[in-house]
């Protein structure tokens, strides 16, 4: 079985979520992990394990990146990171697979499944190691999770959506 190596400088994980009803705003995690136990060729029997430091939200404005980490959205300090533990891996197409686990975010455990594309290996021409590539993408209600702050509008709704989407790039160094 081969090890995967985690390649954060190669990975990413941003998210949307709509803003005064009309609009989105966008993001980043810039501090994560992620770790796969199990082999690329056998996927359905693998372990995923992903970490994401809450206080490394960035969305381009320090004084709503600082409301997030707040108790009004994250609580950063009570609630350093949010996890996902994968739970089961069902292969839905050639490369497609939908990995259902446990996500914590705020001290709040919910069932959530992901939508995950496996992208091949190659052969890097730096080193010549093999990179494994995956691609995640999913959405989470954020209310289901403690995330309840709003403000309400005049002209009706509110000022941030409930659904979060992401999508997350993760490469790794496939080793012996």
């Amino acid at each position: 079985m081969a090890v995967l190596t985690f390649d954060q400088v190669h990975s990413g994980i941003a998210f949307q979520v709509k803003h005064m009803m009309v609009s989105k705003t966008k993001g980043e995690f810039t501090s994560f992990d992620v770790q796969i136990d199990g082999d690329v060729n056998q996927l359905e029997a693998a372990k995923w394990t992903v970490s994401i430091d809450t206080a490394s939200i960035d969305t381009n404005n320090a004084d709503r990146d600082n409301h997030l980490r707040s108790g009004d959205f994250f609580n950063a300090e009570q609630h350093p990171e949010i996890t996902f533990i994968s739970d089961t891996i069902q292969k839905v197409s050639e490369n497609e697979y939908e990995v259902t686990g446990q996500l914590t975010l705020k001290g709040v455990t919910n069932t959530e499944t992901f939508t995950v594309e496996y992208n091949g290996t190659s052969k890097s021409p730096m080193d010549g190691s093999t990179i494994a590539g995956f691609d995640a993408e999913g959405k989470i209600n954020r209310e289901a999770y403690g995330l309840t702050w709003n403000a309400p509008l005049e002209t009706g709704g509110v000022l941030v959506g409930k659904d979060v989407k992401f999508s997350a790039n993760f490469e790794f160094v496939v080793g012996e």
